[in-house]
């Protein structure tokens, strides 16, 4: 048994105009080749991250195991000096490690103060911000956050979405990106953001029957790059290699939609957090009936919805 799987398409660098017009309004992901990048392309090895990072210290993620689980929490987060941190990132064996010789690592760049400031690549590495070109495919007000990323080869990121459209910049070596549609979500097995299915290859559908339904996308990242990720659109991501990349976020909803107080970018739009709570209202309400009234008001909540809320055009 195995899910239907569809390429994500390739083109060759669109024109801004060429983009917006006739990319963007699909809502689908795509996969740019040829964007001008600037230097980081050629320059950023792991010794010219090393040298031109500095030891400033930073937060990363170790895990003993290849695929990291956001919702069962299979890592410990580590603080290391930043050229250090390359260094083993960029190791197979380690002699000096905290879990296992052949732990993983992960960095997710963040703020300043991750509470209060975004991850903002110009001014965690400034350095290293001078070598990148940010595609400008989307107007600078809408700018969000620019995410520093460094991944250990063989490591694995849990499936989740993101409530903004952005870029993943490949900047060096090589991923592959699954991705499952909005409109599957039903058979994702959320958890918040995240998806219960860790293992997107070789699912364990006696557990999760209904993940056989969600149809896959995929696409492999060469260095160079620019895969467009749709807001909404659930993503894991492996790193065949060490590798290095940027995600650029940006609104395209109106400011007054998100959270003013969301630093990572992942919280939900403040109406649909408002809506999750009401929901979660009326259904602690609808516990006060016996259950034969409890299920079939339940099942009328859920056509309502289905009747108001759903798109009805096909994908």
């Amino acid at each position: 048994r195995a899910q239907p799987v569809e390429p994500v398409p390739r083109v060759a660098a669109p024109t801004r105009e060429r983009f917006l017009r006739d990319l963007y309004p699909r809502r689908r992901p795509v996969v740019l080749r040829g964007v001008e990048l600037g230097a980081c392309t050629r320059r950023w090895s792991a010794e010219y991250l090393r040298r031109a990072g500095g030891a400033g210290a930073v937060r990363v993620h170790v895990s003993a195991a290849p695929r990291m689980d956001f919702v069962r929490k299979n890592f410990v987060y580590r603080t290391l000096p930043f050229d250090t941190f390359v260094q083993r990132a960029a190791e197979a064996k380690h002699t000096e490690y905290f879990l296992s010789e052949d732990e993983k690592y992960y960095l997710r760049s963040l703020g300043e103060d991750p509470r209060q400031d975004i991850a903002d690549i110009r001014k965690q590495f400034p350095v290293l911000a001078e070598d990148i070109q940010i595609p400008e495919y989307f107007e600078k007000e809408q700018f969000f956050s620019s995410v520093f990323r460094i991944s250990s080869a063989g490591l694995q990121l849990w499936t989740h979405y993101d409530v903004m459209d952005n870029f993943l910049i490949q900047v060096t070596g090589k991923k592959r990106v699954v991705l499952y549609s909005p409109r599957d979500a039903p058979y994702l097995y959320l958890s918040g953001s995240k998806s219960d299915v860790l293992d997107v290859d070789n699912p364990d559908f006696e557990k999760y029957p209904l993940f056989l339904k969600a149809k896959r996308y995929e696409c492999y990242l060469e260095a160079g790059d620019v895969l467009f990720i749709p807001a909404l659109w659930f993503h894991n991501v492996i790193s065949e290699e060490f590798g290095v990349a940027v995600n650029v976020f940006w609104k395209h909803l109106p400011s007054k939609c998100y959270d003013k107080n969301d630093t990572y970018g992942n919280k939900d739009p403040t109406a649909a957090s408002r809506a999750m709570q009401i929901l979660d209202r009326a259904l602690k309400t609808l516990e006060e009936l016996p259950e034969e009234y409890r299920d079939f008001y339940a099942r009328r909540m859920v056509l309502r919805i289905q009747e108001k809320a759903y798109r009805t055009d096909c994908e």
